[in-house]
């Protein structure tokens, strides 16, 4: 049986194709159009999807229930009137025109891409989505499973557990008391985007002091023993559509809210740690009470906020669970992967091949591919000087040889991942021993924040040596403590810029201020061209780690395409380009063949 799943309409649409239990293929909107956090129907994603897979699907499944969604935002708008009227007058339009037409929209798109989709459009609830995208993908025969986010139709946060091919929802946090909604107010208040840069507050999380968690406990929410809560609504603006906090919270932290480019305060970092904590608090008590009640050893994550490295990396060490497993595509996005998971397995006859250690998401490399005859193509329209090595293996010793001479490497290789984290596919590497190199990809090639962290990749039978990690982390979703021995001390009254550049490690380029790091672990069964760069590199230097960051810059999405990753590789500072087969060396490229970097315009994320 093939299934066709489908997320769209609120940020980051997508696309996926299971059969038979298999994941075949899964892609975000955004890395065809080029938007970032794409909302619109995901047709490039479903075309792609379907291709890859040879034919049409037998079933179509939508990942949340619109009539359900609806129903809530008219409750909410009658609750909370007059004073929603706008936020909601504006919301109609939409909802009338598009989203309440989801068979009629996915009729059209199928049809336009040959395939027919009439009587086989289904829907999943939102929560049990995210719960099989977290639960049917993981090594486990059976686990808990923990699904936190914003809200789907009412579920902010569900328990869950399953078994074979059985998952069943136990209990659930319903809207309007969201712990997704409370990190994404902080998110807005301390000036960063909504559903875009919560991953900002969390970096900027461990320049503060958590002096406003009392505050945030005493009078945002009242939490209980399990980790459910009730939020104190006088407090936020969401209810009213317009924005997520107002005159209230502002007077309760003496802190107006942040416009986008202001300057980043003392305050503001501290109201992030103060979040932080919080959200890691409730966490940590939903997912023991969750072990209470199922008695089970492993658990399973998914969710936005199961995006929280931090959240997800103290977990694993202080949380009642012996193993933890986290879908890489957590957010809105993996939705789509796991509406089609939950339909498959609810047919009778329906497998899970399972041996509890290799999950099913294939690295998640589960985008497109492009071989060398398209990449050579578009290296020679433009007119691009190149040079195409024997095989793969060359291309990775060339990789290491030039990040351990201090080069910073685009690297377009292979099928691309599916979910917000580069895992080596469309990535920019670069080297970790450097004190320069985070301050010079922040602001000479990703054009972000100077605060923001990276993440160093790893060969997993060496993490130990650099990493105090339990376990293994191929996906970039946990942070570990860098190992005392590489530390570096640092002064503690440093001011926020003096701790951004001062030395914390051996790895400094990728040891945050606290001395954490959001790890990648990389194995040669999963990721064996990653694998072979990082094995030359600590051939090279002793040093088998790596910076591993997104090969995108500031505003927009991944590259997907060689097109885009050599528009990228031009118009910043990057000094090598790895496509397929091939190499670029912006050194031996003419004057007029390197863009000015004033000449493209950069969206604010």
């Amino acid at each position: 049986m093939r299934v066709l799943g489908i997320s769209a309409f609120y940020h980051d649409s997508a696309a996926a194709v299971v059969e038979d239990g298999v994941i075949v293929a899964a892609a975000q909107e955004e890395r065809f159009t080029r938007v970032k956090h794409d909302a619109s129907f995901p047709t490039r994603a479903v075309e792609y999807c379907l291709a890859r897979a040879g034919g049409g699907p037998d079933a179509i499944v939508y990942y949340e229930k619109p009539l359900l969604k609806f129903e809530r935002i008219l409750r909410t708008a009658f609750a909370v009137a007059p004073r929603g009227f706008r936020a909601f007058s504006a919301a109609m339009p939409v909802w009338l025109r598009q989203k309440l037409w989801i068979p009629l929209e996915i009729e059209r798109a199928l049809a336009a891409a040959g395939y027919e989709a009439r009587n086989r459009i289904h829907f999943a609830q939102h929560h049990e989505s995210h719960a099989a995208g977290a639960f049917y993908p993981s090594p486990f025969e059976r686990a808990a499973v923990l699904t936190i986010d914003g809200v789907g139709e009412w579920s902010t946060a569900t328990l869950g557990l399953g078994h074979g091919t059985a998952l069943e929802l136990l209990s659930e946090l319903r809207f309007p008391h969201s712990l997704g909604l409370l990190y994404s107010a902080f998110t807005y208040h301390c000036g960063f985007r909504v559903n875009s840069g919560e991953y900002k507050l969390m970096g900027l999380a461990p320049y503060g002091a958590p002096r406003y968690r009392d505050t945030i406990l005493q009078q945002l929410l009242d939490l209980r023993d399990d980790g459910s809560f009730r939020l104190n609504l006088d407090y936020f603006d969401f209810l009213y559509g317009e924005k997520m906090t107002g005159t209230r919270f502002a007077r309760l932290f003496s802190c107006p809210a942040r416009r986008p480019e202001e300057p980043i305060t003392q305050q503001h970092c501290d109201l992030a740690r103060s979040i932080q904590e919080v959200t890691e608090e409730i966490v940590l008590r939903m997912a023991r009470h969750l072990q209470q009640i199922t008695g089970e050893e492993n658990l399973c994550l998914a969710g936005g906020v199961a995006l929280n490295c931090v959240a997800n990396g103290r977990l694993r060490r202080e949380g009642p669970f012996k193993n933890i497993w986290v879908q890489p595509a957590s957010g809105d996005a993996g939705g789509a992967l796991g509406a089609a998971l939950a339909f498959y397995h609810s047919q009778p006859g329906a497998r899970r091949i399972i041996d509890g250690r290799h999950d099913g998401m294939h690295g998640a490399f589960l985008g497109p591919s492009y071989g060398d005859e398209e990449i050579g193509a578009v290296l020679e329209a433009r007119g691009i000087p190149h040079e195409r090595l024997g095989n793969s293996a060359a291309v990775a010793a060339r990789i290491a040889k030039r990040v351990a001479d201090g080069a910073v490497v685009g690297v377009l290789q292979g099928r691309a991942e599916f979910g917000p984290r580069a895992l080596g596919a469309r990535s920019i590497l670069a080297d970790a021993r450097s004190g320069k190199m985070q301050r010079q990809l922040n602001l000479k090639i990703k054009f972000r924040e100077s605060f923001r962290p990276f993440a160093p990749v790893v060969l997993a039978e060496r993490a130990a040596e650099f990493f105090e990690l339990e376990g293994e982390s191929p996906y970039m979703l946990f942070t570990a403590p860098v190992r005392g021995t590489r530390r570096k001390p640092t002064a503690d009254d440093a001011t926020m810029q003096e701790r951004l550049h001062a030395l914390r490690s051996d790895i400094p380029a990728v040891t945050h201020v606290d001395y954490s790091a959001r790890v990648q672990t990389v194995e040669a069964g999963t990721n064996p061209f990653l694998h072979a760069v990082l094995s030359e590199f600590g051939r090279l230097t002793g040093c088998p780690v790596m910076i591993n960051t997104s090969f995108n810059v500031r505003g927009e999405p991944p590259v997907c395409h060689p097109a885009e990753a050599l528009d990228g590789f031009l118009h910043t500072e990057m000094d090598v380009l790895a496509m397929g087969s091939f190499v670029v060396e912006k050194i031996r490229l003419a004057p007029e063949q390197i863009p000015d970097r004033g000449a493209r315009i950069f969206a604010p994320d």
